[in-house]
C-alpha cells in the first residue's frame, strides 16, 4: 500500500444523551459520546492517534483531548460553523490517506439549551462584530434575519411559496415521529407551521430549528483498522468543501449556497451523481436551508426546490429521496453546529441500524449510498461527504 492510497471508513458513531439534559457539562457530553463511539467500533482508546473538535464557547481541542485521556499526534480545530464536521471529516480522510493518522475521533458536545435556560450566553448570532460584520449587527442583521432575507429572495426570484417551505418542516416532523430519540415527535401540518408566531419574516417558529443539549462522536479509521472493528465499515467515498462569504454584501447571489461547489466536488471525487444517492442528511437550521441545498447539490434544478419538496418526497416512508431521516435540526435535536449529527445518522442508515426510520430501496434492500451536507454561518461555508457501504 503506497503512501496516500489508504482508504478511510467510519467505524464507530454515537450520540450522547440529547434533548433536555440535566446537570451535564459540555465536557461530559463530549466524553459520553466518545466512549459510546469507541464501544460501537470495538476499538481501544489507545489506538486513537487523531482528534478533532470545535464548538460553541471556549472549548479548545487540546483541553477536550486531555479530558478524554487522549494524546493525539494529529489534531484539527477547524471552525467554519455548522459545516465544520464535514470539513473535519475530509481533513481526517486526507490525514489517514497520507499516513499521518490511523484512527481519528471527531467529537462535539454542547449544553446550548441548558445555557439559555440558565441565562448563560455561550455563543453569538454571528462570527463576530469587530470586523466587517460590525456594520450589519447594529441593524438587527443577525443569523435568523440573514436566512430569512435569503429565503425571501428565493421566493421573489423563483415563486417559491411559504407553503412549500412549510412542507419541509412537516416532513421533518413525520420522520422524527419514527425516531425514539427525537425531541419533538408530534405531527404538524402546513397550517400549524404557518399559524405559529413570527420569528423573522417569512419564518414562523416551526420554520426554525429547535434548541437542545447533546453531543455526537464519529470515529474514522484506516482500512486495515476498519476490517478489525466490530461494525461494518462505511467508506468515505468523496468530500468537498467551500467557503463563500461572511458579510452579506459579499454574497453575490442569495439564492445560491456554497453547497453548489462542495457538492459538485464531493460527487466528482466519489465518482457518483445525485441520482445514485439513496438518502440525504442536510443541515436544516431553517426550512429554506433544506430546500436550497437540495437544489445546489443537484437533486433538482435551481428554482425547482419548492416543487421538489412537495408531495412527501422527503419522507422516510414513501419518499423518493428521504431527507433528514432522524427528523433533523427542525425536530430531532440541534445543540448548535449540528453537522456531526448528520454523519452519525448517515452511518446508521447505511449500516441498517435506524429502526423504524430505516430507509429501504425500492427492492427492499438497504441503502448503498448516502450524502451528508453541512452548512455554516448564513450559507458562509459548506462541507459535503458522500458515504457508501460494501
Amino acid at each position: 500500500m503506497t503512501r496516500g492510497s489508504r482508504k478511510a471508513a467510519v467505524v464507530g458513531v454515537a450520540l450522547s444523551d440529547c434533548g433536555r439534559v440535566a446537570d451535564a457539562t459540555p465536557y461530559a457530553l463530549h466524553a459520553q459520546a466518545a466512549r459510546r463511539a469507541l464501544a460501537d467500533a470495538g476499538l481501544d482508546r489507545a489506538r486513537v492517534d487523531g482528534f478533532a473538535s470545535a464548538g460553541l464557547g471556549t472549548l479548545a481541542p487540546v483541553e477536550v483531548a486531555e479530558y478524554l485521556g487522549l494524546r493525539p499526534t494529529w489534531v484539527d480545530s477547524t471552525s467554519v460553523g455548522g459545516s465544520t464536521w464535514e470539513v473535519m471529516a475530509a481533513h481526517a480522510v486526507d490525514a489517514i490517506a497520507a499516513g499521518h493518522a490511523d484512527a481519528v475521533l471527531l467529537v462535539y458536545g454542547s449544553t446550548a439549551r441548558a445555557d439559555v435556560k440558565a441565562g448563560r450566553r455561550t455563543g453569538t448570532l454571528s462570527f463576530g462584530a469587530r470586523g466587517p460584520l460590525q456594520f450589519e449587527v447594529p441593524y438587527g442583521h443577525t443569523l435568523i434575519a440573514k436566512y430569512a432575507m435569503a429565503a425571501r429572495r428565493h421566493m421573489i426570484e423563483y415563486g417559491t411559496t411559504i407553503e412549500q417551505l412549510a412542507e419541509v418542516a412537516v416532513q421533518a416532523r413525520a420522520n422524527a415521529a419514527l425516531n425514539p430519540e427525537a425531541m419533538f415527535r408530534e405531527p404538524v401540518t402546513v397550517d400549524d407551521v404557518l399559524s405559529g408566531p413570527m420569528i423573522a419574516d417569512p419564518f414562523t417558529r416551526l420554520h426554525c430549528c429547535l434548541r437542545s443539549d447533546g453531543g455526537a462522536a464519529v470515529l474514522l479509521a484506516a482500512e486495515e483498522y476498519a476490517r478489525d472493528c466490530r461494525t461494518a465499515p462505511v467508506w468515505i467515498l468523496g468530500t468537498g468543501e467551500h467557503v463563500s462569504h461572511a458579510a452579506m454584501s459579499e454574497w453575490s447571489d442569495f439564492t445560491l449556497s456554497p453547497a453548489a461547489v462542495s457538492g459538485r466536488l464531493a460527487f466528482e471525487r466519489a465518482g457518483v451523481t445525485p441520482s445514485d444517492i439513496d438518502f440525504a442528511e442536510i443541515y436544516d437550521a431553517f426550512t429554506y436551508m433544506t430546500l436550497v441545498t437540495l437544489e445546489d447539490l443537484g437533486f433538482c434544478a435551481k428554482g425547482e426546490g419548492g416543487a421538489f419538496v412537495e408531495k412527501g418526497r422527503l419522507l422516510v416512508r414513501g419518499g423518493e429521496l428521504p431527507v433528514n431521516t432522524d427528523g433533523g435540526g427542525l425536530s430531532a435535536q440541534h445543540p448548535g453546529m449540528r453537522g456531526l449529527f448528520l454523519l452519525v445518522e448517515a452511518v446508521r442508515q447505511l449500516r441498517g441500524e435506524a429502526g423504524e426510520r430505516q430507509v429501504r430501496r425500492r427492492d427492499g434492500t438497504l441503502p448503498r449510498l448516502g450524502v451528508a451536507s453541512g452548512t455554516g454561518g448564513w450559507f458562509c461555508s459548506s462541507g459535503t461527504v458522500v458515504l457508501g457501504r460494501d
